[in-house]
């Protein structure tokens, strides 16, 4: 009796970490169907990214409330916090105030690009 042993070595990978956008402000291009759910339904585009970046759905909705939307501005600075990018928080409060629906689509694109889990297996060498 004879057993076949199929032995598969992991393959080595390097994880490259940016600390620039993945993507420029107007690259709506680069996720054309996220741009449009941004531009037709803005408030519930925001509200569904809010979601997926961890926040309460509605947060988005509390912008209504100021001159310099708050929520956006906290969230863009939240995010180039955790994923070490550089900026400053004048420029956060410049794009959030004339380019609120771009930073939405930004930081969705962002989280798809950083956010996707990577899995690493300890082949116990």
């Amino acid at each position: 009796m004879t057993s076949t042993v199929i032995v598969t070595q992991p393959q080595t990978f390097v994880v490259q970490t940016s600390n620039q956008w993945s993507t420029g402000i107007c690259d709506c291009c680069e996720d054309l169907s996220s741009c449009c759910f941004g531009f037709w339904c803005f408030w519930c585009f925001a509200c569904k990214t809010a979601k997926e970046l961890g926040e309460c759905l509605c947060l988005p909705l509390l912008d209504f409330f100021g001159l310099i939307p708050p929520i956006t501005l906290s969230m863009r600075a939240t995010m180039r916090q955790r994923y070490g990018i550089q900026g400053t928080i004048c420029n956060d409060c410049i794009y959030s105030v004339f380019c609120g629906p771009c930073v939405w689509c930004q930081m969705s694109r962002e989280k798809a690009i950083r956010g996707a889990p990577i899995t690493i297996i300890n082949a116990g060498l």
